[in-house]
């Protein structure tokens, strides 16, 4: 038998472990309300902002707001805040302000705004307006605000170049579309027809013209460089090493050949004229870079640089690769003393340090007076950025990032959004058969069999 104080003790125990499981389910309760977990377990991870979304934040000083034209109450509003949501969370002095446009017309004019829903981001009193609020379209939108002023990237055209408008597997209208997205200005000019180089050039592309240049436009190009202009110059092994008197002025030669690369078949290109870039040398273009760029059909550069210049390599082969100089038509290509052995330099950048312009100049007094580096970056293989080849693994991000580099732009370096490879389910027809043949055929017979089982054995007893 129990004496009353075993009850006692009992009862007492029993109010000792309520009270505790109380005080423990008030403290989850409020770990509950002071902190969040989330785990987004989709492709691409595009529930949580990628590392370049977080760098571009960081690297914008002074505080964005974002306008949200919607009715009070519309279900736009908590849409956009939860995507506007994931870039607070990095971006304290980021903020969103909600518009109703009917209470707001004046406003409606002012922003220029279309549609109900529409967004709008201002940074620094520079807006731009969103059609759509996903990582990619934010992202970009304040990569294009986060620069002042226009950045032109000149292609020089005329000559057989690669054309920015040019929809053909050969031809630059994507990659030209995507230096749009990023802010910049992309202008073609035919030097016969311009005669000069516009002043507000970032840079000048000249990619791998077929035909020679005209004196007067070599001297143009030339000069263009000697005054402190950046140049991105790609050429082919099937093209001419146009304009030659330019090579010589940098201290490089374009050497003549087919790149070959004997571990092809490891590496999985599937032919031994495609250089995959792997690693990097360290560079100030491919610093963070972590991803395979393609270049078919690729011919090396050679040289020290000129005085005055420095030449770092940006892509640079195994030593088993070697320049083919013979002739490749039969197919069969091995290496001899003709060829030039690897490492081959594929790609190579080089900087000189400019002077600040004098107090009394006109380019003092259209820039901050201070020095400034001066680069030129050469590919041999101008195929890499072409239509065809631009979305194979990290063309695209390589060339945005000689695009930025070369237009001084360095905090927009490697910062290019992917879109997530999920966000739709495509299905083959055999698969749309088997899933609507299990759902409307097996599934309702497995169970009106099931139910008829049961029923004669429930018959039987």
């Amino acid at each position: 038998m129990s004496t009353p104080s075993n009850k006692k003790a009992t009862h007492l125990q029993q109010l000792v472990n309520g009270l505790l499981i109380i005080v423990i389910l008030g403290l989850l309760a409020f770990a509950s309300t002071r902190f969040k977990t989330e785990l987004d377990w989709t492709a691409n991870k595009r529930n949580t902002l990628t590392a370049s979304s977080v760098t571009l934040l960081k690297a914008m000083p002074d505080p964005i707001t974002f306008y949200v034209f919607a009715p009070s109450g519309a279900d736009i509003r908590r849409a956009v805040s939860e995507d506007l949501g994931k870039y607070q969370r990095v971006k304290k002095d980021l903020s969103i302000e909600y518009v109703d446009p009917s209470l707001s017309p004046q406003k409606v004019r002012e922003f220029n705004i279309s549609f109900v829903g529409e967004v709008v981001a201002e940074y620094q009193g520079r807006r731009e307006n969103l059609t759509a609020t996903t990582e990619q379209a934010i992202t970009t939108a304040l990569q294009r605000l986060s620069t002042s002023g226009d950045h032109f990237v000149v292609f020089i055209q005329g000559h057989g170049e690669r054309g920015t408008a040019d929809q053909k597997p050969d031809g630059y209208a994507r990659f030209a579309q995507v230096l749009q997205d990023k802010g910049l200005k992309v202008q073609p000019i035919n030097l016969v027809q311009t005669t000069a180089i516009p002043d507000n050039a970032s840079l000048v592309v000249l990619a791998a013209p077929s035909a020679k240049l005209l004196p007067g436009e070599v001297k143009i190009i030339r000069d263009y460089v000697q005054k402190g202009g950046n140049l991105l110059w790609l050429t082919d092994p099937d093209a001419p090493a146009e304009p030659a008197e330019l090579a010589q002025d940098l201290g490089v030669q374009w050497q003549n050949g087919y790149v070959i690369m004997p571990e092809y078949q490891l590496i999985g290109t599937g032919h031994p004229g495609i250089f995959a870039a792997i690693n990097y040398p360290p560079n100030a273009v491919t610093q963070g870079l972590d991803m395979v760029t393609l270049f078919p059909f690729a011919r090396s550069v050679g040289g020290q640089g000129a005085d005055g210049w420095t030449l770092t390599p940006l892509l640079q082969t195994s030593e088993a690769a070697w320049l083919e100089t013979g002739n490749i038509e039969s197919g069969h290509v091995t290496l001899d003393d003709d060829d030039i052995r690897g490492p081959l330099n594929i790609g190579v950048t080089l900087t000189k340090m400019l002077d600040a312009p004098k107090a009394d100049s006109a380019d003092a007094q259209a820039s901050d007076a201070k020095p400034r580096q001066q680069r030129i970056a050469l590919v041999g293989d101008a195929d890499f950025l072409a239509n065809a080849y631009l979305g194979e693994l990290g063309n695209q991000q390589l060339g945005i990032n000689l695009i930025q580099w070369l237009a001084s732009r360095d905090a927009q370096l490697n910062i290019d959004v992917k879109k997530a490879p999920d966000t739709s389910l495509f299905l083959p027809g055999w698969a749309m058969m088997s899933i609507a043949g299990f759902f409307v055929l097996l599934l309702p017979l497995g169970l009106l069999g099931f139910g008829v089982t049961r029923w004669i054995l429930r018959r039987r007893r």
